[in-house]
């Protein structure tokens, strides 16, 4: 099996690498080649069974994706994105990535099924971005997709362009809306959400951190950890079993990030909390009171998907993965 990653210099790309490069195969077939695509470099695996082709593209620049799919991969996980503060901010960027790189793909995908049949298994993440509200809670798998960003925008527009192209044939794509992912290790990157890993993360390891928005704010998350799983669960998919709606709401967990915070003074103490410092970000407030608190995610459970259910869970995973299971 060939295995193309596109969007691998990023965090889940780099742990989905890892991941694959462990198990040596997906769903039982054997990774025999992995291409490693991002705008910079992807990092080189310390070790892998098969082929690593390390790839700096810019999916949406003319060609690019006609290049990268010229190989045919058996599977592809589409992780490429700008996250939603930058693309609020940078609306021209959030459309060439976001959307204009989706469509180059999707394009290169149907040309090479019209040359030679070619019809890959593609992933693609999308993002809860897409609803918008108001909204019930939680929210069913039959509300409608109505994003107030122009990042769940871009994602909901992927999302149709995903069911067109699956239903014309010339692909086999499984959406996956994820969490907001929590908690994410390194340093904050321009995701409105990036607070939601930081006031855990910093404490952690005795560092400062600030909260821009109140207690209250509810959202719902799943670990790096759990993100990955996602993937390789929707890789391995039966399509007749997804029917024709091909995105899927993840499971998560809601909290608040009051419940958060009292996770972290269970796992790591009240000298942790203290280094919460609280300083409001109106802006930051408006793009995250859009976002959802919760998810049925019914349809994605009975098909296999599962996701932490509790907070306490999250940090430890963190601390297992990235603190070396100690603090």
């Amino acid at each position: 099996m060939h295995v193309l990653i596109l969007g691998a210099a990023g965090m889940i790309g780099r742990k989905l690498t890892a991941r694959l490069v462990a198990d040596g195969n997906v769903g039982g077939c054997a990774v025999e080649r992995l291409t490693l695509a991002d705008m910079v470099p992807p990092q080189q695996p310390a070790s892998a069974a098969g082929q690593v082709e390390l790839v700096a593209r810019d999916l949406a620049a003319p060609g690019e994706a006609e290049r990268l799919v010229d190989a045919r991969p058996d599977l592809i996980f589409h992780l490429v994105a700008v996250v939603s503060g930058e693309a609020e901010a940078d609306f021209e960027k959030g459309y060439e990535v976001n959307l204009d790189g989706t469509r180059a793909l999707l394009e290169a995908v149907r040309a090479a099924h019209t040359a030679d049949g070619y019809h890959p298994r593609l992933v693609f993440t999308s993002s809860i971005a897409v609803y918008g509200a108001p909204f019930p809670n939680p929210i069913p798998e039959d509300f409608q997709a109505t994003p107030l960003t122009s990042y769940g925008t871009q994602k909901a527009i992927g999302e149709l362009m995903l069911g067109d192209y699956t239903r014309r044939g010339f692909v086999d794509g499984i959406g996956i809306r994820l969490p907001t992912i929590c908690i994410r290790p390194g340093t904050p990157n321009k995701a409105a959400s990036a607070f939601f890993s930081s006031i855990l993360r910093e404490p952690l390891v005795g560092q400062d951190a600030v909260l821009p928005v109140p207690e209250t704010v509810r959202h719902w998350h799943a670990s790096p950890r759990s993100a990955v799983e996602f993937l390789i669960r929707a890789a391995t998919l039966d399509g007749q079993e997804v029917g024709p709606r091909r995105t899927l709401s993840m499971p998560g967990l809601s909290a608040t990030v009051g419940e958060q915070i009292e996770a972290l003074r269970r796992v790591a103490g009240e000298q942790a909390v203290r280094l919460i410092r609280r300083e409001p970000d109106e802006s930051i407030m408006r793009i995250v009171e859009t976002w959802a608190p919760a998810l049925e995610a019914t349809r994605a459970m009975r098909l296999g998907f599962a996701a932490e259910s509790s907070f306490d869970e999250i940090i430890r995973v963190h601390i297992d993965d990235e603190l070396g299971g100690s603090l």
